[in-house]
């Protein structure tokens, strides 16, 4: 008989002697690449059906979440083909059912019975999550109020203030036109038989109260659009304006069969004091207790974005740029792009482990400073508050897509920071003129920060300048955390500013229509800031040299490192005093008391 070779036997020796030659090529490699980062503590379900359940959250014993609040329920059915269910808290008949929990954004999606058909003679209802106790507040940037009915108004009322509102209208033959007024944003729409609004503040739990708005006007009934007017908290999207009044019939009937996605906030330590006001940072002991990864940083979840009223409370952690996983947990936060080998090897995918030495010292060394210097970007932007950043991509990714600029792009803007390309200095930082790769001629503003303080500061310009849009108010087109001392980017005004106009000679005297019209400008975009956006902005500084001019000597107010928001149920607030010194209201420089008309009396000096 003739002899066979066993060629898969003869294989498998070469593929285990080229390993073993290639291990002993190498003896300085290291680990093999790292597994998916842990969700939950050792012994712990992480999961519930489809839903992952990350820690703090935890099923089953104690020891498996972080305290009471982050106890979740899986519910299986027995046996039966229906995919278990994950409750809040210990998953009574009323609780909430959790389809989705987000690290990233310290988020919750949960499914509430959220409709409610309201009687007219009672007029009012309530939506609440039950325990006070609990770390959840209602979300207020990703959920909208929503009312369907006709010729009624609703108004919503969070920890005692007027959140949000809206009315609706129908035509007498129940088919004509009409239009929504809502209530938080002044802004007319053009649904039939519904509205909806914007949220002013979270909160566990709102009212809702109804008002007819004219007896003479026909009733539900009268129209059959639906039984009884019904109201709705719901995430942002789920309801479908583009209905028909036959659509809305009936609604009321079927409320309760209804399931509503809505999203909740939450955040751990609630109660804890916090450094000081006005900073997204947490108390040093708040974050060394539940932010166990060592490449992950702590944020205050009490300071929202636009607004303190829009957070939720507590504290939560994030993984730091270029890491993932979960950082409440030891090692949970690992590097996303690449792994580091130890000094003298570097990646070698066909080595064992990944890394070998290095033989090339230049490259070696480059590929160090390399490392060095993104290990030195990545501080950097968790040190220049780059939670800030990562609260506007989970509220708002439209403006952090256009906002994050890399520093690289703007040390090719700038020639690394020319001198020549400096435009002047104002008193929170210098500027310098940039062109960037798309051809946008853009002012990067390079803030003096010296102290923390400066550092809220400039925060608190991005988190104002990124939600405002308005003609005589300069446009703010992105922003770089990479670097010791954080940039901004802004539209390029060409013409100086209208102190340079009013007191150079060389520049001529600006002819009386230009100050007519330019101090019109000016008017209307401090009442923009004042009553146009659903939080007033106070500037705080209106002076000639933060008025800015185009070619066509259109005004553009800017610098807003001194601004303030003023919470929408007060007419004013207490705080230091900043600002130049003959601009400032007098009330405000000796009490400390800001109000709209700090800016009202500056610009009323700017006039004179």
């Amino acid at each position: 008989m003739e002899k066979t070779t066993d060629y898969t036997s003869a294989a498998a020796q070469v593929v285990v002697i080229f390993m073993m030659a290639a291990a002993l090529m190498s003896p300085l490699c290291c680990a093999a690449a790292p597994s998916p980062p842990a969700m939950g503590l050792p012994g712990c379900e992480t999961r519930c059906g489809n839903v992952s359940v990350p820690y703090p959250f935890g099923i089953g014993p104690p020891r498996c979440y972080h305290s009471r609040g982050f106890k979740l329920t899986c519910v299986d059915h027995g046996g039966s083909s229906k995919i278990p269910r994950l409750l809040l808290g210990n998953g009574s008949v009323s609780a909430f059912e959790v389809v989705d929990i987000t690290l990233e954004n310290s988020t919750m999606r949960v499914i509430s019975h959220g409709l409610r058909a309201i009687n007219m003679s009672g007029g009012s209802g309530r939506w609440s999550l039950g325990d006070n106790e609990l770390p959840y507040k209602l979300n207020p940037w990703l959920n909208e109020f929503i009312l369907t009915g006709c010729n009624v108004q609703a108004t919503l009322v969070g920890n005692g203030s007027l959140v949000s509102g809206c009315a609706s209208f129908c035509a007498a033959d129940g088919h004509g036109g009409g239009a929504i007024y809502d209530l938080a944003t002044s802004n007319a729409n053009s649904h039939i038989g519904c509205c909806q609004s914007s949220i002013q503040a979270a909160s566990t739990s709102y009212g809702v109260e109804l008002k007819r708005l004219d007896a003479n006007l026909p009733k539900v009934s009268d129209v059959e659009i639906v039984d009884l007017p019904v109201n709705v908290l719901a995430e942002v999207g789920w309801f479908d304006f583009g209905q028909t009044l036959d659509d809305l019939k009936g609604l009321s009937r079927k409320a309760d069969q209804l399931r509503v996605p809505v999203i909740l906030g939450w955040g751990l330590a609630h109660g804890a004091s916090t450094n000081h006001p006005n900073s997204f940072e947490c108390p040093d002991d708040v974050a060394r207790s539940i932010c166990k990864s060592a490449n992950s940083y702590c944020r205050d979840e009490s300071m929202g974005i636009p607004n303190p009223v829009f957070g939720v409370g507590g504290y939560s952690c994030q993984c730091n740029k270029g890491y993932e996983g979960n950082p409440y947990l030891t090692g949970g936060c690992q590097h996303i792009k690449e792994r580091i080998c130890p000094a003298g090897t570097h990646v070698n995918n066909f080595v064992l482990g990944g890394c070998a030495k290095s033989t090339d010292t230049t490259a070696d060394d480059t590929d160090l400073e390399k490392r060095k210097a993104n290990a030195l970007r990545e501080k950097f932007f968790s040190q220049n508050r780059g939670q800030l950043l990562k609260q506007l991509i989970s509220h708002r990714a439209d403006i952090a897509e256009r906002m994050l600029i890399s520093l690289g792009e703007l040390e090719k803007a700038t020639n690394n920071f020319d001198q020549a390309r400096r435009l002047g200095g104002g008193g929170h930082g210098t500027v310098y003129k940039g062109i960037l790769s798309d051809l946008h001629v853009v002012a990067i503003k390079k803030s003096n920060i010296v102290v923390k303080r400066e550092i809220d500061e400039f925060i608190n310009e991005v988190a104002i300048l990124s939600q405002i849009n308005h003609r005589n108010i300069v446009k703010l087109h992105g922003c770089c955390l990479e670097t010791e001392v954080p940039l901004l980017t802004y539209e390029f005004i060409s013409n100086g500013t209208l102190n340079d106009h009013l007191h150079n000679e060389e520049q001529g005297s600006l002819p009386w229509k230009d100050r007519l019209r330019i101090t019109g400008e000016i008017g209307k975009a401090i009442a923009y800031l004042h009553s146009a956006i659903s939080v007033p902005v106070i500037h705080r500084d209106i002076k000639p040299s933060n008025i800015l001019l185009d070619n066509g000597l259109t005004a553009k107010v800017s610098d807003f490192g001194a601004s303030r928001y003023i919470p929408v149920d007060k007419t004013g607030t207490t705080t230091a005093v900043q600002g130049t010194i003959g601009y400032l209201d007098p009330m405000y420089y000796y009490t400390g008391r800001l109000t709209e008309s700090s800016d009202v009396y500056s610009f009323g000096v700017l006039l004179v």
